[in-house]
């Protein structure tokens, strides 16, 4: 299973430069080791505020409990505090290696589908969906993509079923939320790829930018 970890680090004041040094170097090769062993996939940074200290890390593991003992491993753990997304796997997940050129961002999909929409034009819009994501990945701008566990779109449930108004029933049944992981030249490019998803008129997006690790394996194996 795979788990997006965004870690924060706070170095308690007065903390040697020279011992904030040490801890960094041996971070340094215990990353290298966990993304020889396949635990730790991909590192980032994203924008940072001045004096913060924060990366995004896309870690694989057979459980919650397996990657806890990955992070405790980790020499930064001591100052650090780690927030764990569960990501489950998406059928539209091309499952691509990192361009060589371009920009990285991470987006957070949310899709409303407006009350009484008939189910057939969201089957239809779905698989509009999943062909021009595989179209997007083919031109190497989609990298991956993943379900966000216990987050869902809102559907009109009755109008789902084909069954009347009056019976009361919710509107909370739907799909997971997605995350994705794109390659674009600009902010520019990427909206425009967005834009162009069938989805879209549904969908509200987040985007976060991302900047090279110096401890991503993929730039290490490149």
């Amino acid at each position: 299973m795979e788990y997006l970890v965004t870690m924060t680090t706070h170095i308690p004041a007065g903390t040697p430069e020279q011992a904030i040094d040490k801890v960094r170097a041996r971070e340094a090769a215990r990353s290298r080791e966990l993304a020889a062993a396949g635990h730790l996939v991909r590192l980032w940074r994203p924008p940072l505020r001045p004096g913060e200290w924060r990366s995004l890390g896309l870690f694989a593991a057979a459980d919650g409990g397996q990657l806890e003992e990955v992070l405790a491993s980790m020499p930064l753990r001591v100052w650090r505090r780690d927030e764990v997304t569960p990501l489950a796997p998406h059928p539209n997940d091309p499952a691509l290696k990192p361009g060589d050129t371009g920009t990285e961002f991470l987006t957070t999909f949310t899709v409303s589908v407006p009350a009484g929409t008939p189910a057939q034009a969201v089957d239809d819009t779905e698989a509009r969906e999943a062909r021009r994501a595989q179209e997007l990945a083919g031109q190497g701008h989609l990298l991956r993509l993943w379900r966000l566990p216990g987050r869902s779109r809102a559907l009109d449930l009755p109008q789902a079923l084909g069954l009347p108004q009056a019976l009361g029933l919710p509107q909370a049944l739907g799909l997971p939320q997605a995350l994705g992981l794109w390659n674009a030249g600009s902010p520019a490019e990427l909206q425009a790829m967005l834009k162009s998803l069938p989805l879209d008129p549904w969908m509200t997006v987040e985007t976060t930018p991302l900047s090279p690790h110096p401890s991503d394996p993929a730039m290490i194996n490149a």
